[in-house]
C-alpha cells in the first residue's frame, strides 16, 4: 500500500500515519483485530477493535482500487489512447467513482446509438455542432449524406446521439447530476396494478403510493421498498425534477443562442433523459442500498454482540425444558459442564393435561441429578411451563430461567448437532441446546449460523458476504473478549479464538482428548499445525484452569510473564502471592516497569488483570418472572405495567416479550423520557424492563408499549407498519389519573 493511501486513511479516520502503518504491518503479518486491540496497544495508540477494523476496511478498499487501476490502465493502453497526463491522473486518483468517470470515455462498449452514428461518419458533424459556430446545421449536414445517411434529419440525429454520449461521459456533467441527486432526490414507490389486490401485497400497502426525500429515508424503509420490488409488488424509483437537471447542464454546454446551440440543447436533454439519469439513478440506488445494508448490518451486529455476551449461569447442573402442547415438553438433564445425562418427555398441557405426572417426573429428575437450575424455552407453551415449574416444591432452592430458543431448531438439525449427538433425535438436541445456552450462551450460540438467531432486521435482504464478515467479526470479538477454557471448549468455540483455524481448533481438541487436557499454555506448542505465529495470536485468549502457573488462567500474555515476575521480585513476593494480596499490588507503580518493549498501556492492563485473573467480564445472571395472571393478549389492558425482556432491537424501536406469545413494540419515541436517536442508547438485548401497555390490537396481533415514566395512554393505529418502514400514527389521550389506575388494578384483581 502506497504512502498516499496511508495519508488518505489517516485523514479520513483522523488518525496518525504511525497508527495506520502499525495496523497495516500487524495485519499483514497475520495479526487478528482482537490481538492487535488487546496486546499491541502501544503500536496503535490504544485504539479499540472498531477503529482498527475501520482501518483494515479502508486498506482493503484501497487495495481493490489499486487492482482496478491496473485493469483501467491496461485497457486504455491497449486501445492506444493512454497519454502520460491520463496515466498520472489515474495513478493519483483516490476515489473509485472518480476513477470510473475517468475511464468511462475509454471503456469498451456494446453498440450504442452514438457508435452507430460514428460508423456512419457523423463524428465530424457532431464536433462541428458542439463548437456551436455560426454555421447552419442543415447546410452543414448535407455534406454528410451518403449511402448510410439518407437525409439531413438522419445526419443531425446521429450527431445529436454522439453529442449526447459525450455529455453523458463528461465528468463535470456527471458530478452536476450527482450533486442534484444528493441534494434533491426523492425515493418513490408504487404498486403494480395487477398485484394490488393480492393478499401477499398487503404487507407493502404503506408503499403503494409513497414518496419522500432520499436523504431522509431510513435504512429499514429503503430495504422494505426494495424487498417489495424484489417480490414483484412494487416499482421503486430514485429521481429528481428533470427540468432542473436540464437547466444546470445547459449552463455548462450551451455557448451561444445560434441554431447549432439548439442542436446541442436537444442533445443535452436527450443525454440526461436517456443516459445520465438512468446511470446516476443506478448509482444512487446502489449507494442507498449499500448505506441501508451497512446500517442494518450494524444493528444486527450490535444485537448479536449483546446476545453472545448475555449473562451465563456458569458451572451448575441444569434441567432444560423445550415446551410444547400436543407433542409434550422435552426434558433433559445436564451436568455442570453441559454433558448430557438424561432425557424424558412430559405432557402437562392440553390435550393430555398430565400435570401431576409431569410434576412428579420433574421432582424425581431434580433429586436424582442434583439439579440446581431449570431453564425453559420461550416458544410455544412457555408461560404454561413456567407456571408448572414454579409451582413445584423441590425442598431446596432451584432457580428458574427463561431461555431464548431462537435458532435452537436450526442447531438441532445441523451437522454440528448430529456430530455431537448422533444417537439423539432433533427434539432432544434442541432441548440440550436450550440447557447449554443457559450455562453459557456464547459457547452454544457460536455453533449456529448467526443469521438464524433472529436478532436482525432485513438480514436476508442485505449483502450476504458483508453480513457474514461483520457477524463473524462480532463472534470472534466476543469469544476473545470473554476468553476460552481450552480444556472444555468445543472446537466450534475454539475456531473463533484469535489465530486458530477450524483445522487447528480440531487438532487442539484431539490433543487434549489424547493427552488428558493441557497443563500449561506452553503445551499448546505441541499441537499439530499450531506454529509460533498462531501461538502468539491465541495464547492470551486461552485459559487453563488450575495450571501450575496462575497466569495461564489469566489474560496476561505469555510474552509478558517476565513483567509479572519482575513485579513480584520488586515486591519481595511470588506471583501467586502477588495475585492473592491486593496490599502487595498497591505498592507497585506502573511507570517502574515501562521499558522499550513494554509500554504503559500493557503494564496497566496487566495490573488490572492481576486483580481478578481469568474473571468472566459478563454480568451475573438474574432470575426473571413475567406478570402473574397475564398469559394472553386478552389479559393486557392499556395502562397496565408489566415486566418484560427485550428480544430484538431495530432502528425504530425495540420488541419486548411480556409473556403473552406476541412481542410488543416500544417505538423509539417511547424508549426514554429524553430524545434518543439510537435505541441502543436506552436498552440492550435481553434487558429486563417494566413496560406500560399503551394499546392492544388483538385482531392484528399488535401490542404497543412504553418504557417512559408516566407513559400516556395512546391509540397506536399501526405498529407492524413500522417494521415495513412507516412510523405509527399515534393519537394521544389524557394520562391516567391515580383513580383510573387504582380502578384498573381493582378490576384486574377481581378478574384474577
Amino acid at each position: 500500500m502506497e504512502l498516499k493511501y496511508s495519508q488518505q486513511i489517516a485523514g479520513t479516520l483522523n488518525l496518525s500515519l504511525k497508527q495506520i502503518s502499525s495496523i497495516y504491518e500487524l495485519h499483514s503479518e497475520g495479526s487478528t483485530i482482537p490481538f492487535i486491540a488487546r496486546y499491541r496497544k502501544e503500536a496503535t495508540g490504544n485504539l479499540d477493535e472498531v477503529v482498527i477494523g475501520n482501518v483494515i476496511d479502508q486498506i482493503k478498499y484501497f487495495n481493490e482500487l489499486e487492482k482496478r487501476k491496473e485493469t483501467v490502465l491496461k485497457t486504455i493502453e491497449e486501445s492506444g489512447k493512454l497519454t502520460p497526463e491520463l496515466r498520472k491522473r489515474i495513478e493519483d486518483c483516490i476515489n473509485a467513482t472518480e476513477l470510473e468517470d475517468i475511464y468511462l470515455p475509454y471503456k469498451p462498449k456494446r453498440k450504442t446509438k452514438a457508435s452507430v452514428a460514428i460508423e456512419k461518419g457523423l463524428e465530424p458533424l457532431a464536433k462541428l455542432l458542439f463548437e456551436q459556430g455560426p454555421e447552419n446545421p442543415e447546410a452543414v449536414a448535407v455534406k454528410f449524406i451518403n449511402e448510410q445517411v439518407k437525409d439531413t434529419a438522419e445526419a443531425l440525429q446521429g450527431a445529436r446521439d454522439i453529442m449526447a454520449e459525450w455529455v453523458a461521459e463528461n465528468e463535470q456533467a456527471r458530478n452536476i447530476v450527482r450533486k442534484l441527486f444528493t441534494e434533491e432526490a426523492t425515493v418513490s414507490s408504487r404498486v403494480l396494478t395487477t398485484k394490488k389486490d393480492e393478499a401477499d401485497a398487503q404487507k407493502y400497502r404503506d408503499y403503494f403510493e409513497f414518496k419522500e426525500p432520499l436523504a431522509q429515508s431510513p435504512s429499514h424503509r429503503i430495504l422494505a421498498i426494495r424487498r417489495g420490488e424484489k417480490e414483484g409488488f412494487l416499482i421503486m424509483t430514485i429521481n429528481i425534477e428533470k427540468e432542473m437537471a436540464h437547466a444546470e447542464l445547459k449552463r455548462v454546454f450551451l455557448k451561444s443562442p445560434g441554431l447549432a446551440a439548439k442542436q446541442v440543447e436537444h442533445a443535452v436533454e436527450d443525454s440526461y433523459n436517456r443516459l445520465l439519469q438512468p446511470s446516476i439513478e443506478t448509482e444512487f440506488r446502489m449507494a442507498s442500498k449499500t448505506k441501508a445494508d451497512e446500517e442494518a448490518i450494524r444493528v444486527f451486529a450490535e444485537n448479536l454482540r449483546q446476545l453472545l455476551l448475555a449473562s451465563p449461569l456458569g458451572q451448575k447442573r441444569v434441567m432444560a425444558i423445550d415446551p410444547g402442547f400436543r407433542t409434550g415438553c422435552k426434558v433433559v438433564c445436564l451436568d455442570e459442564h453441559g454433558t448430557f445425562l438424561k432425557y424424558n418427555t412430559i405432557f402437562p398441557h392440553a390435550p393430555q393435561n398430565d400435570w401431576n405426572g409431569a410434576t412428579q417426573t420433574i421432582k424425581e429428575l431434580v433429586a436424582k441429578y442434583d439439579i440446581e437450575a431449570i431453564g425453559y424455552g420461550n416458544g410455544t407453551a412457555s408461560k404454561e411451563t413456567e407456571l408448572l415449574v414454579r409451582a413445584i416444591d423441590f425442598g431446596k432452592p432451584v432457580s428458574v430461567f427463561m431461555v431464548n430458543e431462537s435458532g435452537a431448531s436450526i442447531y438441532s438439525a445441523s451437522e454440528v448437532a448430529r456430530e455431537e449427538f448422533p444417537d439423539q433425535d432433533v427434539t432432544v438436541r434442541g432441548a440440550i441446546s436450550i440447557g447449554r445456552r443457559l450455562l453459557d450462551p456464547l459457547s452454544e450460540l457460536v455453533k449456529i449460523d448467526a443469521k438464524s438467531i433472529g436478532v436482525g432486521q432485513y438480514q436476508h435482504d442485505v449483502n450476504q458476504n458483508r453480513l457474514k464478515d461483520a457477524l463473524d467479526q462480532v463472534v470472534e470479538s466476543c469469544v476473545n473478549f470473554v476468553g476460552v477454557d481450552v480444556n472444555t471448549a468445543s472446537k466450534h468455540l475454539l475456531m473463533y479464538v484469535s489465530g486458530l483455524s477450524a483445522t487447528v481448533a480440531k487438532n487442539v481438541v484431539e490433543y487434549r482428548t489424547k493427552n488428558g487436557g493441557f497443563r500449561s499454555r506452553d503445551e499448546l506448542k505441541k499441537v499439530s499445525m499450531l506454529g509460533p505465529k498462531a501461538y502468539e495470536q491465541c495464547a492470551g485468549f486461552l485459559r487453563i484452569v488450575n495450571a501450575a502457573n496462575p497466569l495461564d488462567n489469566s489474560a496476561v500474555h505469555p510474552e509478558s510473564y517476565h513483567v509479572v515476575e519482575a513485579m513480584a521480585a520488586k515486591a519481595n513476593s511470588t506471583v501467586p502471592e502477588l495475585i492473592k494480596n491486593p496490599e502487595i499490588r498497591k505498592q507497585l507503580k506502573a511507570k517502574d516497569f515501562v521499558s522499550e518493549t513494554i509500554g504503559q498501556f500493557t503494564i496497566e492492563d496487566i495490573l488490572k488483570e492481576l486483580e481478578k485473573p481469568g474473571r468472566d467480564p459478563r454480568s451475573p445472571i438474574e432470575e426473571f418472572r413475567f406478570a402473574e395472571g397475564v398469559s394472553s393478549m386478552e389479559d393486557l389492558k392499556p395502562g397496565m405495567k408489566v415486566p418484560g425482556i427485550i428480544t430484538n432491537i431495530t432502528n425504530f424501536g425495540a420488541f419486548v416479550d411480556v409473556g403473552v406469545k406476541q412481542d410488543g413494540l416500544v417505538h423509539i419515541s417511547h424508549l426514554a423520557n429524553r430524545y434518543i436517536s439510537d435505541p441502543n442508547e436506552a436498552v440492550k438485548l435481553g434487558q429486563k424492563v417494566m413496560a406500560t401497555v399503551l394499546e392492544v390490537d388483538i385482531a392484528r396481533k399488535r401490542i404497543a408499549l412504553s418504557l417512559k415514566d408516566g407513559a400516556e395512554r395512546t391509540e397506536v393505529r399501526s405498529t407492524k407498519s413500522e417494521v415495513r418502514g412507516q412510523k405509527p400514527v399515534v393519537k394521544k389521550t389524557e394520562p391516567m389519573n391515580p383513580f383510573q389506575a387504582k380502578l384498573m388494578e381493582l378490576k384486574k384483581n377481581f378478574k384474577d
